[in-house]
């Protein structure tokens, strides 16, 4: 991929830019993802922490997601924006929200992970990798 990924919160107070390519893409149908998804699976891009720029100081929250993992997920403090999460489990990796993406085309999830925690109406195309709970670590 050469074209830089570019993205922002919902009122433009925290930007971010990164020209690596992902390590992968993920629906996430986690109950934790579910709620900050307005009940829908959560569309995740993870890429290396450092190869990504962030403009603006995003908020942080703190807990423990149902892998075991401590989570800080990064939000806009000004619009409540999901943006970025990191896991304890994976200091070199983040994920960043595809919904946040100028150009959400550039990217599109190569799986559904979580499966079984999704509500029977949930979308999962079963014809791609699916992992009724944590996948194997991306990107090793």
């Amino acid at each position: 991929m050469t074209a830089a990924i570019t993205g922002r919160c919902f009122c433009g107070a925290i930007h971010y830019e990164t020209s690596a390519p992902p390590l992968t893409v993920r629906a996430c149908w986690c109950r934790d993802c579910q709620y900050l998804s307005s009940g829908n699976a959560s569309v995740n891009a993870i890429f290396r922490v450092d190869t990504v720029s962030i403009t603006g100081e995003p908020a942080r929250y703190v807990s423990t997601a149902n892998s075991g993992n401590t989570m800080t997920r990064c939000f806009c403090d000004q619009c409540g924006t999901q943006m970025f999460a990191y896991s304890s489990a994976r200091s070199d990796v983040m994920v960043i929200r595809v919904g946040t993406m100028d150009d959400r085309e550039l990217v599109r999830p190569g799986g559904f992970i979580w499966t079984a925690s999704a509500p029977n109406w949930a979308f999962i195309d079963r014809e791609m990798p699916c992992f009724e709970g944590q996948p194997p670590p991306a990107g090793r």
